[in-house]
């Protein structure tokens, strides 16, 4: 009978399996590192380009902070222009006012009747301090200034009654508070 030695064979194998395993195992860590690679090469592409349009919105955003600069004093500018026009048209009523005021009371005056002698006014509060011929006349002009559109109301604070020697007339002293235009209700 012949005999033949499979040693060698089972060796052989054993060695073609070992090398097989060898170069599958070092074609996956060469794949791996390829592929490794790849995505290391994908990704710091996308980071420079990241970093790219990170540093383009800066230099976007630092020209939009000098315009929000700007339009922040503009609003300033603008703040201050209304606060001045607000001035100036309070002057303009102020202005005025008085005049139309004056212009009412000159009206309610009777002629040749009544004299006014003093006018005070403290935060819409007018006092009228005059002389009249009688007290029919203190009452016509209260009336008048009743009817006037910038006074609201008209209050008698005293009458007195003086004689003038002198003329041979006896005429009446009287003090008049009149609510203006102007006048405020203090707030509770």
């Amino acid at each position: 009978m012949i005999k033949i030695n499979l040693l060698p064979f089972r060796a052989a194998r054993k060695k073609e399996n070992i090398r097989r395993q060898i170069s599958v195992y070092v074609l996956s860590v060469i794949f791996l590192l390829v592929v490794t690679g790849y995505f290391y090469l994908d990704f710091n592409k996308k980071l420079g380009a990241l970093v790219a349009d990170r540093a383009e919105k800066k230099k976007e955003l630092s020209s939009y902070t000098e315009t929000n600069k700007k339009i922040g004093l503009l609003k300033e500018k603008i703040k201050q222009v209304r606060a001045k026009l607000g001035v100036i048209q309070g002057l303009e009523r102020g202005k005025s006012g008085p005049v139309h005021l004056l212009d009412e009371i000159s009206t309610a005056v009777p002629k040749e009747k009544l004299w006014l002698k003093a006018l005070e006014d403290k935060k819409g509060v007018l006092t009228l301090t005059g002389t009249a011929m009688d007290n029919d006349t203190v009452a016509l002009f209260m009336t008048n200034l009743e009817k006037q559109e910038h006074i609201l109301s008209v209050d008698l604070k005293s009458t007195k009654l003086q004689n003038l020697a002198k003329y041979k007339l006896d005429v009446t002293n009287f003090v008049l508070t009149c609510k203006t235009y102007s006048f405020e209700k203090k707030q509770k």
